[in-house]
């Protein structure tokens, strides 16, 4: 673990949690940190002084906390206050002096604690102890890729044993982090790669070593929901030279309103950034949804497998199936730099072979035609007559890649 000491940015409204957070400030200190006291309430003073004040952080969001109290109701005035923290947080760590970031709030806190988390770089800690901790109301594209989180449990309102030993975990938790976490190293071009587990679709055990002998870190992506949102936050920030986008089940499954959802910008951001696609319709005929829930009536009678007791993944039918190709033609389409689109004809998971449970050659051959028929002229379709998980299947991926940058479309290795 390193000696040095970092700096903590804590977040808070002072006004009504000022116990809370000079408690977490002493934690910290005793921890070996420092805490850096960010003040956001918005109708009083808190009764110790911050390093930034509620005025610094109006004035971050180029106004004054006077036009912020009186700017419509609490939700506008808070999204101002989301604002100017974000703002006011980027460019401590920008400076570099801030080691890590922890925020306590409400469901109001929460709001903001969003937004700071995403306008601060990936690797650096960010902590939230949230009375919503995980719940539903977080949509899942305001989630950071690397936020952690903590129920604020039994600490609404002052101090306690529940919420001090709370407290004091997050806190050590993002001292600990701040001090021996290590940053990304950006020293190679990183692709990013998308997959549904290593059972139903095994390419990257092909593809990654091939990548990484090219001089390329490869990061695979679980597209169960939370990774989708996670590769598509690294891609919005321009942070992969290329991507292998082949499990693109996500689109399927917000389109079908399930939970397990990465947002409905999901298979956007590469393209809208210029990053290189090369996608396949990975594991899209398939919707998932949670194993411990009754099936919807409207999936009752579709073929169903359980992968364990968390999720579950029912068949679309050919039509549904035309639906997300049509959808995924849409996305695609807006892409700003070059996209290949494989298309694997015999099978784009693991259950849909022969003798699988989710076999389904009608709405396999849906999906192809209409992805042949809709996929716009900027995308290069190939097809594959092979399964996605065949070496056949990734050798002709890899082909592509080694074409693009050959041609300069992706940047070389680094060995």
């Amino acid at each position: 673990m390193s000696a040095r000491t970092p700096s903590i940015l804590v977040i808070g409204t002072g006004d009504t949690k000022s116990d809370e957070l000079q408690f977490m400030a002493a934690i910290i200190r005793d921890a070996g940190g420092v805490p850096v006291m960010m003040d956001v309430s918005i109708l009083g003073d808190p009764p110790y002084q911050p390093e930034y004040s509620r005025h610094d952080v109006a004035a971050a969001a180029g106004t004054t906390i006077e036009a912020i109290a009186t700017s419509g109701d609490e939700n506008s005035a808070m999204a101002l206050m989301s604002r100017g923290a974000a703002e006011l947080a980027r460019s401590l760590n920008e400076a570099g002096q801030v080691d890590g970031m922890i925020v306590l709030g409400g469901s109001m806190g929460t709001d903001l604690a969003l937004d700071v988390a995403a306008a601060l770089p990936l690797g650096l800690p960010k902590f939230v102890v949230s009375t919503i901790a995980y719940s539903h109301l977080l949509p899942p594209e305001r989630i950071a890729p690397d936020l952690m989180m903590i129920l604020w449990a039994g600490g609404l309102y002052g101090l306690n044993p529940i919420c001090k030993a709370v407290l004091s975990q997050a806190c050590g938790a993002v001292v600990g982090a701040a001090r021996s976490g290590i940053r990304p190293d950006n020293s190679r071009p990183l692709i990013g790669m998308t997959s549904l587990g290593s059972s139903c679709l095994k390419y990257m055990k092909y593809l990654k070593p091939e990548l990484e002998r090219r001089g390329y870190d490869v990061a695979v992506f679980h597209a169960t929901g939370m990774g989708g949102r996670a590769f598509e936050a690294i891609a919005a920030q321009n942070g992969f030279a290329a991507v292998f986008d082949f499990c693109i089940q996500e689109v399927s499954n917000h389109h079908h309103g399930t939970v397990v959802t990465s947002g409905p910008d999901r298979l956007e951001n590469a393209g809208r950034v210029g990053i290189p696609q090369i996608v396949a319709p990975g594991a899209v005929d398939m919707v998932d949804l949670p194993a411990w829930q009754t099936l919807p009536e409207a999936f009752a009678e579709r073929p169903y497998h359980a992968h364990n007791r968390l999720i579950g993944s029912i068949t679309s039918s050919p039509e549904r199936r035309r639906e997300v190709a049509r959808l995924v033609g849409e996305k695609l389409g807006n892409a700003g730099a070059r996209v290949a689109m494989l298309l694997p004809l015999q099978g784009v998971q693991e259950w849909d072979k022969p003798e699988e449970p989710l076999h389904d050659p009608e709405g396999l051959d849906a999906l192809m035609d209409e992805m042949r028929r809709t996929l716009p002229a900027p995308v290069t379709v190939e097809e594959v007559d092979a399964h996605i998980n065949s070496e056949a299947f990734s050798a002709r991926a890899l082909a592509i890649f080694d074409a693009w940058v050959s041609q300069g479309v992706i940047p070389g290795g680094k060995p």
